[in-house]
């Protein structure tokens, strides 16, 4: 791994017993992989298995008057030195004798807290971060945490979103998404997540949202809702949460599919970039998402290394031929 110009020192170890409470300092803690910190409530086998928040923010918050304790925030690991919110998912930590990964930036607040509620803000939603265990270790107080770039290893993540009326109330069996998710893994993509909504948009865009900005996922694909129906509106949401455009590739599933069925013309799904994530709108049957991914998926390892900085720019990508020059 290499290592990073940021280490800091863990200032305390917290756990709760049950979740939903805050948590409390303890004199050491055993990190356990793919679970998180023993005996923590919040342990499990998912992605928030360990909660990070770095002491100096806790501090410039407690000179406004917040007065809380270390554990207070629901976190599990109190650090002084690093700013965890300027990291990007895939980062490792190293954490006493364990080795931490970090999953998620941040976490949205539903139900505002006892703090949120006598400050009228909080600090966790934007300034902590989540992270699954790698290595199992001790950690204590007064250990050493280094930061380290992700693993250049690491396979490419993605998200499964499905838009259904009648899936989401459960009127229908989504076959969608599992085919989507099934050709995603066989491609050697991590699934991280996979999600059934009505036909919403602003449901899809909280969740777009989420999944870029907090997640970092490298591919969030959407299936369904493209249509010619009034309630077929996943690339207006899509758009509306887009950084830029990718038009090429929803114009190339357009085409291919256009040697299948003449109808094909009247999809209207977009493929945009939000940060570091594409997103791509796919039909909604699924055997029109197995035949447009099947389109796709060979050519988006190239974009989507660009997109983590790991590959050169598209012009610099082979060519089929040495013919005409142009974009690829």
């Amino acid at each position: 791994m290499e290592k990073k110009n940021q280490s800091g020192v863990i200032r305390a170890v917290c756990i709760s017993m049950k979740r939903g409470t805050e948590k409390t300092p303890i004199k050491e803690g055993k990190l356990v992989a793919d679970f998180g910190i023993e005996q923590d409530a919040h342990g499990g086998n998912w992605h928030r298995q360990v909660s990070l928040l770095s002491y100096d923010r806790i501090k410039a918050f407690n000179e406004k008057g917040a007065e809380v304790s270390d554990g207070a925030f629901g976190e599990n690991l109190v650090v002084e030195g690093i700013d965890f919110s300027a990291l990007a998912v895939g980062t490792r930590l190293s954490a006493g004798e364990g080795l931490l990964e970090i999953t998620q930036i941040g976490k949205e607040c539903h139900n505002h807290c006892k703090i949120y509620q006598r400050m009228g803000e909080c600090i966790m939603p934007t300034q902590g971060v989540f992270a699954k265990v790698i290595r199992s270790g001790m950690v204590r107080p007064g250990d050493r945490m280094e930061v380290y770039g992700p693993d250049p290893q690491r396979p490419f993540t993605a998200a499964v979103i499905v838009l259904s009326d009648k899936g989401a109330a459960g009127e229908r069996k989504d076959e969608s998404g599992p085919a989507a998710a099934e050709m995603l893994k066989a491609s050697g993509y991590e699934v991280v997540e996979t999600i059934l909504l009505p036909d919403e948009p602003e449901m899809l865009k909280e969740q777009l949202i989420r999944l870029a900005d907090s997640r970092q996922v490298d591919l969030v694909v959407t299936s369904g809702g493209t249509g010619f129906s009034l309630r077929d509106q996943t690339p207006e949401a899509t758009l509306a949460v887009a950084h830029r455009n990718v038009p090429g590739i929803g114009e190339y599933i357009r085409l291919r599919s256009m040697e299948i069925t003449p109808r094909a013309m009247l999809g209207r799904g977009v493929s945009v970039i939000r940060g570091k994530t594409l997103i791509v709108n796919l039909p909604g049957s699924p055997r029109a998402v197995k035949e447009s991914l099947g389109f796709i998926l060979d050519s988006l390892d190239h974009g989507l290394k660009i997109l983590r900085g790991d590959e050169g720019n598209c012009g610099e990508a082979p060519r089929k031929s040495e013919g005409r020059q142009g974009e690829p």
